[in-house]
């Protein structure tokens, strides 16, 4: 019996999204389930383990017909240990023995990556990246991520540090990141980051504005509420956002002139503002963009929307069988 089919696993600190999918990548089923984070974690693998399971049954699928599972995690991945560690958002505070207790659950070998190079694995493949082998990949969410693929494979770096785009500075002596250093694209190009750059221009703003009516009365605002007021024709939403294209322009640029991918692909929470920030963005890109990059690359906007991750995730399976 031929095997031709992969099984993707998102895991994120919420939701936990499965799929199934042809050799070439796509979907025939896919579900969810949450995310468990009770008692350190402990219940997380083994509830993996047991959706795959039951979906396989379910769904009279033979087990022959695996190649195998594919899995995108937050935290620090060893790929060749299957291992995690810092995930602190899945609640695992040491390092956990991810590939061989699923292996040892499901019978099916497991290849694992961090998320955000899965997502990124996923847009190269069957999204934006039209299945090249140069295509970088950043996700603005809570934080900035990436996945940056060289002839056609994954940046991982001397410890799995390779493609933190997010950690770029943008701003020197900037605002000051998690991460200990200060002025990362994380702080200004998340959605966190956005609201933080617009409470910082608001206080300096005397213009009227109903984004800084909202920000002088303390009410919440919301990175899509920046975007949405700045559509409308806000200017200080528009003078946030112009800041915001700014500094995607800038980071983008560097990566592009180091990597000259085919194309940088924006995706994540704050992407969904669509056109109007990629049109922006690619302003502030182009007048950092070497000349030869600049007529060779694009930059363009994430296609897969949540399916990313899974997809991706199933091609580490397809990548490694």
């Amino acid at each position: 019996m031929a095997k031709d089919k992969l099984i993707g696993v998102d895991l994120g600190g919420t939701t936990i999204k499965f799929a199934i999918l042809t050799d070439q990548g796509e979907i025939q089923q896919k579900w969810s389930i949450k995310t468990n984070i009770l008692d350190d974690g402990a219940h997380i693998v083994p509830d993996i383990v047991e959706s795959i399971n039951h979906h396989l049954d379910l769904y009279q699928l033979d087990k022959e017909r695996i190649i195998g599972i594919g899995m995108g995690t937050p935290g620090t991945v060893n790929r060749e240990m299957g291992t995690v560690t810092g995930a602190f958002n899945l609640n695992w505070k040491t390092e956990q023995p991810v590939k061989a207790d699923i292996e040892s659950g499901t019978g099916f070998t497991l290849t694992i990556d961090n998320d955000a190079n899965a997502a990124a694995l996923g847009e190269a493949w069957k999204g934006a990246g039209n299945n090249d082998d140069d295509v970088s990949f950043i996700t603005l969410g809570t934080g900035v991520g990436g996945g940056l693929l060289a002839n056609g494979k994954l940046i991982h770096g001397t410890v799995g540090a390779g493609g933190e785009v997010g950690h770029m500075i943008v701003e020197p002596d900037g605002y000051l990141c998690t991460c200990g250093n200060r002025g990362c694209l994380e702080q200004y190009a998340s959605a966190t980051g956005v609201v933080h750059l617009a409470q910082n221009i608001a206080e300096e703003y005397v213009g009227s504005s109903k984004l800084k009516k909202m920000i002088d009365n303390g009410e919440e605002v919301t990175s899509k509420i920046v975007f949405d007021l700045a559509k409308q024709g806000d200017f200080l939403a528009n003078k946030v956002v112009d800041k915001v294209a700014y500094y995607l322009g800038y980071a983008t640029a560097i990566m592009s002139n180091i990597l000259n991918p085919s194309a940088v692909v924006i995706g994540g929470g704050v992407a969904a503002a669509g056109e109007f920030l990629r049109a922006r963005v690619e302003e502030h890109w182009t007048k950092f963009a070497f000349p030869t990059v600049r007529h060779s690359t694009r930059v363009k906007l994430a296609e897969l929307g949540n399916d990313a991750g899974v997809i991706g995730a199933a091609s580490l399976a397809r990548i490694t069988a």
